[in-house]
């Protein structure tokens, strides 16, 4: 699975699965566009990424403003040559009750993992038709699929948007040679997870080795994924062998719902 020659822009790609993203990539053979909020954190990726031979821009841009996307878009062409896989991995959550949500959760939550999602699919899709072709790939979730433990519903009403999105998009961009898929991680290991189970613990007056301990045994497989897990899908998609592959949305979860 070869990415030699490619160039990939990855949202949110400081830290987490935006990260093992744009290494995973990098390890292929692509050269990386590294986008995120956190300057410090996309500046040592880019110097991990430099580290195997292949190029690295580190932009800091917000995922969820038109203008910074449209930016961030714009300095990747001019400085890598062209766009051929972009990786729509930024997104925000908190834990949270139906009725604890409030009007800032909503404006927050579908801020980035909705209108942000769009417009880099639309802006680099502008690109992507000129060059005769390309790969998107949204990072969704299966709380995106009605998964009990989502973190909260406005989480999920936005990667449900996701999906649908990504559905829709591979009919429009598929006559341009743009194959746009999704993948729905369920349980992963990164630091807004920890943050979940951490809130949970305090919640439940429990341990938090103990909250994790029974969110693990939900699991069919009996293990969280780690980052490198929704890394590996990505890279699939990325490649040749999926050449024929779009409009669908892979579940990278352990087993945890059946589609």
């Amino acid at each position: 699975m070869s990415l030699k020659g490619k160039t990939a822009l990855v949202t949110g790609a400081a830290n987490g699965i935006g990260r093992a993203i744009a290494k995973g990539l990098a390890e292929a053979g692509a050269d990386i566009a590294a986008s995120d909020l956190d300057a410090t954190n996309i500046e040592t990726l880019k110097e991990e990424i430099s580290a195997i031979g292949r190029k690295c821009l580190a932009i800091e841009a917000d995922a969820g403003d038109v203008a910074a996307i449209d930016a961030m878009v714009t300095q990747t062409v001019a400085e890598l040559g062209r766009i051929d896989i972009l990786v729509n991995n930024a997104g925000v959550t908190r834990r949270a009750h139906i009725m604890d949500l409030e009007e800032a959760d909503w404006d927050r939550i579908m801020r980035v993992n909705g209108k942000g999602v769009f417009f880099c699919m639309q802006r680099a899709a502008r690109d992507m038709i000129k060059q005769g072709g390309g790969r998107i790939i949204n990072i969704a979730s299966i709380a995106g699929k009605g998964y009990a433990g989502s973190s909260n519903v406005i989480y999920a009403g936005s990667k449900g948007a996701v999906i649908a999105m990504t559905r829709l998009a591979a009919l429009q961009l598929g006559p341009h040679n743009v194959n746009v898929n999704a993948v729905c991680p369920g349980i992963t290991a990164t630091a807004i997870y920890n943050g979940i189970i951490e809130s949970d613990a305090k919640k439940l007056g429990l341990p938090i080795e103990e909250v994790l301990a029974k969110a693990t045994a939900t699991i069919p497989l009996k293990r969280a994924n780690e980052p490198e897990d929704i890394a590996a899908m990505v890279l699939f998609l990325a490649s040749d062998g999926a050449r024929n592959v779009t409009g669908q949305s892979f579940n990278v979860d352990g087993g945890l719902i059946p589609d």
